[in-house]
């Protein structure tokens, strides 16, 4: 199963990544605290950072974790530090900071479907929540309180320098090859040189897939030699060589050895690329809307279309709370009860 987070032990230490979005893949922080857990007790932490954020929950029992582990820990922000993600930088005793890097800290969000009880519940769990990232940020940086709830109500992003002035790092490195091949789009602010460099590497890698495919059809464009078991011959029944490829493996135009793009055209990997990551997006968006935001790994893994998503977010949830009812609960089923699948599906405008 992919992961978000590696720990791995080192003669002079261990080192931790999170690369990825805190919580994803249905991989809670359970797993990443228990491996932590495991270290002697002492052990040197290298911690980096390349993630957009995530749970905030999660980013919280992490934060506590580090902060609790008896050995020093130094935080290197390899890229993005956003959101949540920032918030577990703070564990380091120091933190360390490329001049091209960014940080971002904001209000917490979340998404919540039910009453106006349950809304309201979850504006206190999220006034809770922030009140803590608050304490986190200040206590690191020595700025009041009130000014790091400003900066965060504003999603404030810094660059190096705008953080080693606010006290949130405490050291500024060299440069370092931006890698984060996150939708930073999502953000409201996120600054301009961030997207583009987010850009740059998107295209860099477009175009090395598309330098590998030439290199792949150009190696595979050979002419059958005279020992080839099955050669083409002119003239050869067109039915019956179609009759003989077995079903689901017909070969492309051009004869064996070539694939579809043989014809000296190059996939659109950036399209391909885009259209993944809006299907990743979407899938996303439906589990959190459902309150089943674990889901979403497992749909990614076995390449589940949307429609096949609704289908199961609609079946966990009718299993789940198989009515609800307009008014106060009473004994025995109401009459005006309704179906979970009715109020979901008319949620997700479902197609009959």
């Amino acid at each position: 199963m992919n992961s978000w987070y590696m720990i791995r032990a080192r003669e002079t230490g261990a080192e931790v990544a999170i690369y990825d979005e805190i919580g994803a893949f249905g991989v809670s922080a359970k797993g990443f605290l228990a491996e932590l857990g495991a270290l002697p007790q002492g052990t040197p932490i290298d911690l980096r950072l390349n993630s957009p954020g995530g749970s905030v929950f999660d980013a919280v029992a992490i934060y506590n974790a580090l902060t609790r582990h008896a050995g020093r820990v130094t935080a290197w922000i390899d890229g993005i530090a956003a959101s949540a993600a920032s918030y577990v930088a703070m564990a380091g005793d120091e933190i360390v900071m490329p001049e091209n890097a960014f940080l971002m800290i904001h209000d917490p969000a979340g998404l919540v479907m039910g009453t106006a009880e349950d809304m309201r519940a979850m504006a206190e769990a999220l006034d809770k929540v922030k009140g803590s990232l608050v304490q986190g940020y200040a206590a690191k940086s020595s700025r009041l309180p009130e000014e790091i709830s400003a900066l965060m109500a504003a999603e404030t992003w810094f660059d190096a320098k705008d953080a080693l002035d606010a006290g949130l790092v405490t050291r500024i490195a060299e440069p370092v090859r931006m890698a984060a091949r996150f939708d930073v789009a999502r953000f409201r602010n996120a600054p301009p040189a961030l997207v583009e460099a987010v850009e740059a590497v998107e295209a860099t890698e477009a175009e090395e897939t598309a330098t590998t495919a030439d290199i792949v059809v150009a190696d595979d464009d050979v002419e059958p030699s005279a020992t080839d078991p099955d050669p083409q011959v002119d003239g050869e029944d067109d039915e019956d060589a179609e009759a003989a490829t077995p079903l689901g493996n017909s070969l492309p135009p051009g004869g064996p050895g070539r694939t579809v793009a043989a014809a000296n055209t190059a996939p659109d990997a950036t399209a391909i690329r885009a259209e993944a990551l809006a299907h990743a997006r979407a899938v996303a968006d439906l589990c959190r809307l459902a309150g089943q935001p674990q889901m979403a790994g497992h749909f990614l893994e076995q390449e589940v279309s949307l429609d096949e998503v609704r289908a199961a977010l609609l079946a966990a949830k009718a299993e789940a709370a198989p009515e609800i009812a307009p008014h106060h609960p009473q004994p025995g089923r109401s009459s005006a009860a309704r179906p979970w699948g009715e109020i979901v599906a008319r949620t997700f405008k479902l197609k009959g």
